[in-house]
Formats: C-alpha cells, sequence, structure tokens
C-alpha cells in the first residue's frame, strides 16, 4: 500500500497529510511573483481537477496491482521473485527519479512535463496491460515509474503556481492531501473489482481513462510554468543512484538462491560501488540530484531512514498480505480489497487526531510510538495460521498498523524540513518520498529472502502446501515488525530538540 507524504512544491513529490507544514510555506516563498496574478483565473478548479486526479493516478497505481497480482502470476506463469519485481520495478525507477523529474519539470516546462508524463504512463499501461509475457509486465511497469516520475513533481508544482498563497492554496493543498490519502484505498477496491468481474489486465489498462480525461481537460486548463534561470541537469546522478539501488535489489533476489554465488556478490557490490559514486558525484556537480547538505542534518536523515522503514512496511510487506487474503485464506478479489484497505482507513482515521496532537506530545514521541505500533500490528500478523480466520488473525493486526502508520506520517513532512534553506525545501520534501518507495523496493526483496526460507523450513517439516505459504507469509510479517522497531530506534537516536526547535511552525 503506497502512501505518500506532503511536499514541497518544487522538485517533488505527492502529498498525503493536508497539514501547513514548512514545505507549504517555503513553496509560497519559492512561486514565482508573476504567477500571482493568475490566482483569479476561473480555470483554476478545473486545474485542481485535473491535478488530484493525476495524484490519485500515481498513488492508486502502487496498490491496485496487489490486488491483481495472483491471477496475473497464474496467467503469465512468472515465478514468485518476478512477481516481486512486477511492484518493485515500479517503486524503484520511481524513487529515484524523482528528483531528477522534478527538476526536469521546473526547467523544461511544467505543463509540457505533465503532459508528457501523462501520455508515457498512458503507454506504460497499454503496454502492460497487453502484456504477454512477465518481462513485458515488468518493463511496462518499470515505464510507469519513469513517467510517474516526471508526472507527480511536474502535478505538485502546477498547484503551487495556480494557487500560489491565501485560502484557497490551503483548500487546494487539503483537496489534493485528501485524494491522496484515499488513492491507496481506491486502489485496492478498485483493483478487487476489476480482477473479480473482468481480468487482472484491467488494472493497468484502466489508467487510459483517466490519463485521456487528464490530457483533454488539462490541455485547456493548465498554464504553462518555468523555473528561473538556466537548467543543469544532473544526469550521471540519476544514472548511478538508480543503478546503484538496482544492481543491490537484484543481488537481494538473487540471494534467495545463495549468497556466495558469483552473481549476488557482483550485484550488490556493483550496487554499492555504483551508489558510492553517485555520493561522490553529488559533492562535486554544480547543481547535484541530492544536495549532501540535507542528509547531514541528524533529524532529517532519521526522518527519511524512518520513511524509508515505512516503505518497506506499505511497498514491501502488504503485497504478501493480498496473497495471504487470497491463496490461503480463499478470498476473491473484490473481498480482498475490501479487508486490506481497513488498514488504511485506520490511518485516515488517527491522522487528524494526531495533526492536533502533535503540537503538545512533539515530534520525537510520535516517531517512536508510531513505528511501535505498527511493529505490533505486524507481529500480530506474523501469527497468521492456514486454518485461522481473518476477524481474529488479520483484522486486528491490519488496524495497529493503520494507526501506527497515521501517528507516524504526522510529524515526518515537518522533521523532513527543519532548518532547510528555501532554495532546498523541494530537493528535501522529495527526498522523503523517493526514500519511501526505495525503501519498499529492497524492503520488498528482503522480505522475499524471508518468505522463501520459511517456506523451505516448513517444506521440509512436512506442511501442507497452505501451511507452507502462511508460514512464507508469516516470516514477511515477523521482518517487518523487525524493521519498523529499527526505525522506532533510529527516532529515538536522531530526532533530538525542543518541540520549538523541531516544529518551528507550531511554536
Amino acid at each position: 500500500m503506497t502512501h505518500s507524504t506532503l511536499s514541497a512544491p518544487d522538485t517533488g513529490s505527492v502529498p498525503t497529510v493536508p497539514q501547513r507544514s514548512p514545505a507549504t510555506l517555503a513553496a509560497s516563498a519559492a512561486a514565482p511573483e508573476h504567477v500571482t496574478a493568475r490566482g483569479a483565473d476561473p480555470r483554476r478548479w478545473w486545474a485542481l481537477a485535473v491535478i488530484a486526479l493525476t495524484q490519485l493516478v500515481v498513488v492508486l497505481d502502487g496498490t491496485i496491482v496487489n490486488i491483481a497480482l495472483p491471477q496475473a502470476q497464474l496467467e503469465l506463469g512468472m515465478s514468485d521473485a518476478q512477481r516481486g519485481w512486477v511492484v518493485t520495478a515500479y517503486a524503484l525507477v520511481f524513487g529515484a527519479l524523482l528528483l531528477l523529474g522534478g527538476r526536469i519539470a521546473d526547467f523544461w516546462g511544467r505543463k509540457r512535463a505533465f503532459m508528457l508524463g501523462m501520455v508515457g504512463f498512458g503507454a506504460a499501461s497499454l503496454y502492460g496491460g497487453l502484456a504477454q509475457n512477465t518481462v513485458d509486465l515488468i518493463i511496462a511497469r518499470g515505464l510507469q515509474g519513469l513517467f510517474a516520475a516526471l508526472l507527480a513533481p511536474a502535478a505538485l508544482a502546477l498547484l503551487t503556481v495556480t494557487f500560489p498563497s491565501g485560502r484557497e492554496r490551503n483548500t487546494a493543498f487539503a483537496v489534493y492531501g485528501a485524494v491522496a490519502g484515499s488513492g491507496a484505498a481506491v486502489g485496492l477496491l478498485l483493483g478487487g473489482f476489476l480482477t473479480e468481474f473482468t481480468s487482472w489486465r484491467w488494472c493497468l489498462l484502466v489508467n487510459l481513462v483517466f490519463v485521456a480525461v487528464a490530457v483533454l481537460v488539462g490541455s485547456f486548463v493548465l498554464s504553462e510554468s518555468r523555473a528561473p534561470g538556466r537548467a543543469r541537469f544532473d544526469v550521471w546522478g540519476a544514472v548511478t543512484v538508480t543503478g546503484g539501488f538496482g544492481f543491490v535489489v537484484y543481488g537481494l533476489t538473487l540471494a534467495e538462491s545463495g549468497w556466495l554465488r558469483v552473481d549476488t556478490i557482483g550485484c550488490l557490490v556493483g550496487g554499492v560501488a555504483l551508489l558510492g559514486a553517485f555520493v561522490w558525484i553529488e559533492s562535486h556537480v554544480a547543481e547535484p540530484l541530492l544536495p549532501l547538505r540535507i542528509l547531514r542534518n541528524r533529524v532529517r536523515a532519521g526522518a527519511f531512514l524512518v520513511q524509508a522503514a515505512l516503505g518497506a512496511l506499505l511497498i514491501g510487506s502488504t503485497m504478501y498480505l493480498a496473497f495471504h487474503l487470497q491463496l490461503v485464506l480463499g478470498f476473491a478479489p473484490l473481498v480482498a480489497g475490501f479487508a486490506s484497505v481497513v488498514m488504511t482507513a485506520a490511518t485516515l482515521v488517527v491522522v487528524p487526531l494526531f495533526t492536533r496532537l502533535l503540537p503538545v506530545w512533539g515530534p520525537r514521541a510520535m516517531l517512536v510510538a508510531g513505528p511501535l505500533g505498527a511493529a505490533c500490528g505486524m507481529f500480530w500478523l506474523s501469527f497468521i495460521t492456514a486454518d485461522g480466520s481473518y476477524a481474529v488473525q488479520v483484522l486486528p493486526g491490519l488496524l495497529l498498523v493503520g494507526a501506527g502508520v497515521g501517528i507516524t506520517f504526522v510529524p515526518l513532512q515537518n522533521l523532513a524540513l527543519v532548518g532547510v534553506a528555501p532554495a532546498d525545501a523541494g530537493a528535501a520534501s522529495a527526498t522523503v518520498n523517493a526514500a519511501m518507495q526505495l525503501g519498499g523496493s529492497i524492503g520488498l526483496s528482503a522480505f522475499a529472502l524471508a518468505a522463501t526460507g520459511a517456506a523451505q523450513t516448513a517444506t521440509a517439516a512436512g506442511a501442507s502446501p497452505a501451511e507452507v505459504l502462511a508460514s512464507s507469509y508469516g516470516a514477511v510479517f515477523f521482518t517487518a515488525a523487525i524493521v519498523l522497531v529499527l526505525g522506532a530506534i533510529v527516532a529515538f537516536v536522531c530526532v533530538r530538540g525542543s518541540k520549538e526547535e523541531l516544529l518551528p511552525s507550531h511554536a
């Protein structure tokens, strides 16, 4: 289940929590002056509708495929490792190229980038919906991630310049955030409906409807805008960070067959080397993709690591929840969608409450309590059995996970922007979203390792096929619980300072 966080406009990511954060303030300062006069444009609310629709497409595409994967795996004959890459390809490419996509949109033209991103996303969706084999589907998902990395920051930047300040701006961001928060739930329910009553392919083909509406209406209601100055694109930074994470994730996938294999070691070493090259490039280029000064602040670094842990949970482990509900408990796809959406509903319920409590509790307490609460939920889920019931073994865990995620989301964006210069606000905010996507990519590979090991142990013990599946999924949930506990420890160690220092906008 993919969530996004409220991000700063110029380079960025996509919002979930509709609150007035430092990102929003930085966005106001960064909006070009010449756009203010267009604030009263009567087309602005149509523009908001198009941009919100775009956000819905990007968010729901992270979850809609989860429900469809069991049928897709059966029809295309894909292995479990290949199945994971259907989700990983989207998250990996999206997260790695998000910062570059934001800079391209700012300097090439936000409307132009939006339109290209939309058309490309639609073409990739068509390719995936008509895929005749596993490789086609994985490539299509990667292409979706590529165009989403261009589309998402362009849409948010367009929202910023269309509503540069005032009450209308707050309303626009609230609508945008509400769509982001509900997009994961829409994806689960729509994916279940389409898979059950049509085909898994329509979970990709349905994007063509959204794309057609957005392109047709957007061509009339969106206005072009660009950032001042000349663009310098850190292409080599984008290549090394994408290749580095890609090799690491692929190396972890190969590790299922042995850690000491030459190809496993080669991929892991190559990935680490490329990531090292990325750090070197970022410290030497004039316009880095990720200014390293953003990572030197301990509080911000802690927020990024916690977000990566959430990505591992929401993108990685929830895929296995969909499999447990359908393959072990025997739920139909639509029922599985309703059963999964409980977690998102719990998140949406607790976010408004804890947003009000943030100035009282402070961000550190929430960033420790939230992951620990979610970890308790995953620990509960780790005890699932082949003959267990949803109400006893699954539902309580999902409620705990959803509540914990909501508590964690509330302070994350504020901490990601503590002490950030206005010029770095977009990059810092986009890094939070990128951390989630990349954390999800690595998490999927790590969880696959846990699932394989548990399945081998259960098979050796003579367990039935359903018991083997339940055992492997339980191992995934237990591993996710450990990741969340580590996230809480990181927050406890890294997030230091008074509430006034950590929450300047609430002081």
